[in-house]
């Protein structure tokens, strides 16, 4: 998919979200759903590796190149992660554009800095 399309998705999935905020949810809710969904997200991976295995998290000093990650997710964990996800960028987008901020443009702005910095970006 060429990367025109990728800045029209989301440039379209921002205003969709803030249609449909501005009909159902004030600020102060988007904000509170979306911390909400921020730590659904961390409980769903969470779960992936205590109830279910399918995942290991190692929570161990890191050292590079490694990953944190052991084991293969579920279909049935990646579509909770996923919703979860998709979710948090709802209302993400939601926030964004009750400050009439562009996701599009915080996302160029951020990998401009990765590519700058690369691992040492400290984030």
């Amino acid at each position: 998919m060429s990367e025109n399309l990728y800045d029209i998705y989301l440039l379209e999935f921002q205003h969709a979200a803030q249609n449909c905020i501005h009909r159902n949810k004030n600020l102060l809710d988007s904000l509170s759903k979306h911390e909400n969904a921020a730590s659904r997200i961390s409980r769903a991976i969470i779960k992936a590796s205590t109830q279910c295995g399918c995942i290991s998290l190692c929570g161990k000093k890191e050292e590079i190149p490694t990953t944190q990650i052991s084991g293969e997710i579920c279909s049935d964990c990646r579509e909770v992660i996923e919703n979860e996800i998709g979710e948090e960028l709802f209302y993400l987008a939601a926030i964004a554009s009750a400050f009439d901020i562009s996701l599009y443009d915080i996302l160029l702005r951020e990998r401009k800095k990765l590519e700058i910095l690369g691992k040492f970006s400290l984030k």
